[in-house]
């Protein structure tokens, strides 16, 4: 027996950083997926494979003593399949560039929730979540459930730690260039580097929280009305706030600064120090935007909000 699902990574549109101090962030999911492939196998052994590489080993293994990527599979796989005398042969595909902040490990938990659980019984999107959010504490123990939350409904999100995730309900119709710096970051680190910020300069800090909520709160109102050039003025205002918190460098200012050229505006996505930025277009400067990352070498590729979220086939 097989189950296969698929689930969209992620990009936050606004917020980030800010959104651990209890600002509201805005995600959106995107068209690139990760897809899960789980099969029942003989004997109690777990296998996975991926395009980062692969993990086998035998049920009951503690989760602490794995060190590897791809332990958010074993802990769903090891979960599942205990007193159901099987094993699992799990095989994962990407086409969502992995460690950049686009939501692949949300992804991963995600899909393999679903794939997993799927072979035994029934489940729904909401016990799906809570799975995913369990595994991907493996690998970041105190995730928010924010990216998983957006990869299992699709669309776009706002989120707070208050008052959790909400969907917004409205369609817009733009594109997002996403260009890659290819430069490793640790969340962990970066996330560390804007609290000393914030201790070293509480009333600039308090102020920039203050502007963030009320953009937030503007660009929520632009999104009902896929106003694309306001949202553009928006996201460039966003990355100057980021900018003063530390979080970017030299390559993702070129970056920025050639995102906007001709796109609405560009800013860093996630947590910044590496990583991608995104640049917003329509279809009347999106070939042009593309083609200004390519000029200068820069890594890049197009993407649509996907509506769809979890998929399960």
């Amino acid at each position: 027996m097989k189950s296969k699902a698929s689930a969209p990574g992620k990009v936050i549109l606004f917020g980030e950083h800010f959104v651990v101090y209890g600002i509201k962030a805005v995600l959106c999911a995107i068209n690139k997926r990760i897809t899960v492939t789980a099969e029942k196998v003989d004997g109690d052994k777990i296998s996975i494979r991926s395009n980062i590489g692969s993990l086998e080993l035998g049920s009951n293994k503690s989760i602490s003593e794995i060190d590897s990527p791809l332990k958010p599979f074993y802990y769903l796989a090891d979960k599942m399949i205990r007193n159901q005398n099987t094993g699992i042969s799990i095989k994962v595909e990407s086409d969502i560039p992995l460690g950049v902040g686009l939501g692949s490990s949300s992804a991963c938990c995600v899909a393999g929730a679903a794939a997993i659980s799927r072979l035994f019984r029934d489940t729904t999107k909401k016990e799906i979540l809570e799975m995913a959010i369990e595994a991907e504490k493996t690998i970041f123990e105190n995730t928010s459930g924010a990216d998983c939350t957006v990869c299992t409904y699709g669309g776009i999100m706002e989120y707070d730690k208050r008052n959790g995730f909400t969907k917004i309900e409205s369609n817009p119709d733009f594109h997002l260039v996403i260009a890659n710096s290819n430069i490793e970051h640790s969340t962990k680190s970066i996330v560390a580097r804007v609290r000393e910020f914030k201790e070293k300069n509480e009333d600039e800090f308090s102020r920039l929280c203050d502007n963030e909520s009320r953009l937030v709160e503007d660009v929520l109102k632009l999104l009902k009305i896929n106003s694309v050039k306001e949202l553009g003025e928006k996201i460039t205002e966003n990355q100057k706030y980021l900018e003063t918190i530390g979080v970017s460098n030299n390559k993702l200012r070129d970056m920025i600064q050639v995102g906007q050229k001709t796109s609405f505006g560009a800013k860093i996505t996630g947590a910044g120090g590496g990583g991608c930025i995104f640049a917003l277009t329509d279809t009347t400067n999106l070939d042009q935007t593309m083609m200004g990352f390519q000029s200068n070498n820069y890594d890049c590729f197009s993407v649509k909000i996907d509506f769809k979220g979890l998929d399960t086939f």
